[in-house]
């Protein structure tokens, strides 16, 4: 939405999930929460080659907490022991998240205007 601004947490996030040429980052199969590949994350998003982050940390955990801090929340975790991505050596294990949040819905953008960071402020009054 254009009341929303473009450099905020969320809306990065919308743009990355939405980004065809993300591989790390991808819609759930119901199109109601993410799934992020940490291992193929890690390299493309948070430490890419040849440029700085979209997002203000280069740490897996602390992208985690700015999900947390603007209401995502976990459902599950996969570890996959047997796995070969570009450039891995065979068996390298790797990790898929999946978060979810009411407000950050596949073909709808209209819902992140209601995503907000928790602040005290705001969780007094959760």
């Amino acid at each position: 939405p254009a009341s929303l601004n473009p450099d905020c947490f969320p809306a990065k996030l919308w743009q990355l999930v939405n980004n065809p040429q993300v591989e790390s980052v991808q819609w759930d199969d119901r199109g109601e929460g993410l799934l992020i590949d940490e291992h193929l994350f890690l390299r493309e998003v948070l430490e890419p080659e040849g440029g700085d982050s979209i997002f203000k940390t280069k740490s897996f955990p602390s992208f985690i907490r700015q999900l947390n801090l603007y209401g995502f929340h976990k459902v599950a975790k996969q570890t996959v022991a047997a796995w070969t991505g570009a450039g891995d050596a065979a068996g390298t294990a790797w990790v898929r998240h999946h978060f979810y949040s009411p407000h950050f819905k596949q073909h709808r953008p209209e819902l992140l205007a209601h995503i907000k960071r928790l602040t005290k402020t705001n969780r007094a009054k959760l």
